[in-house]
């Protein structure tokens, strides 16, 4: 077990999965603006680069993991116009506004949603040509088995990009980034989500999460190759990229 896999957003005996559930319904009216106001809007600039990363391979079936409001598969099904793109969550709120958000773009006929537990997914194996996940692989009960199951419905020398917020290793970002995170993250959250909770576990899950080379060896147990990472604005996110 990982440590952030020990990490839950509320107390209580329900497995870490249905609190993460429970975490993004409640949260799911606010996320998308805090989501950009608590990165300075710099999150946007990381799903860029990440989608980038896929465009010379023209996938043509994606499945986007976490999905949550939608943002990333809205951005990939611009840049990379691929022919099917599913939006896969266990939160129904947020993924109810990422419907809208897609009707809104007018891209219904591209990205469709569906309720998913990353630990046990219902497609069949080697289904995508990529798979992407921003934000998201840190809340997941069980991080082996998350991965094992996107490598299982990936099609052999299909691309992964993967967006995951992470602790600076660099004075004095990596202070200055714990001051931020432990102080005014909770606080600000608190306010425009109600939930104070949500973003005590969201430092909490950053701060316990495997970081770049351990990730590596994490990937390639999972049956991946061709890994590699990248660390964006000074170590805050890091790019993880790996193939079947």
């Amino acid at each position: 077990m990982y440590d952030q896999e020990k990490v839950k957003p509320y107390q209580g005996d329900k497995e870490k999965g249905k609190l993460v559930e429970e975490m993004f319904d409640n949260i799911a009216p606010a996320y998308d603006k805090l989501n950009h106001r608590l990165s300075w809007n710099i999150d946007k600039t990381w799903r860029n680069k990440a989608i980038k990363a896929l465009q010379p391979f023209h996938p043509q079936t994606m499945l986007d993991i976490a999905t949550g409001t939608g943002d990333f598969a809205i951005l990939a099904a611009k840049m990379l116009k691929p022919q099917k793109l599913i939006g896969a969550d266990i939160s129904e709120g947020m993924m109810n506004i990422g419907r809208q958000k897609v009707e809104k773009e007018q891209l219904s006929h591209v990205i469709s949603f569906m309720k998913e537990d990353c630990m046990n997914l219902s497609f069949a194996d080697n289904t995508f040509d990529a798979i992407t996940a921003a934000f998201g692989i840190r809340n997941f009960e069980h991080l082996d088995k998350g991965l094992s199951e996107m490598h299982r419905v990936l099609k052999p020398g299909g691309h992964l990009s993967i967006l995951e917020l992470t602790t600076p290793v660099t004075f004095p970002m990596r202070q200055l980034f714990k001051i931020y995170s432990h102080t005014f993250l909770p606080f600000y959250g608190k306010i425009v989500s109600k939930d104070k909770s949500a973003y005590h576990y969201l430092t909490a899950s950053i701060e316990a999460f495997p970081q770049g080379e351990t990730m590596m060896e994490i990937f390639k147990k999972a049956g991946f190759t061709d890994m590699r990472f990248k660390r964006l604005t000074f170590g805050i996110c890091t790019m993880y990229l790996a193939t079947k």
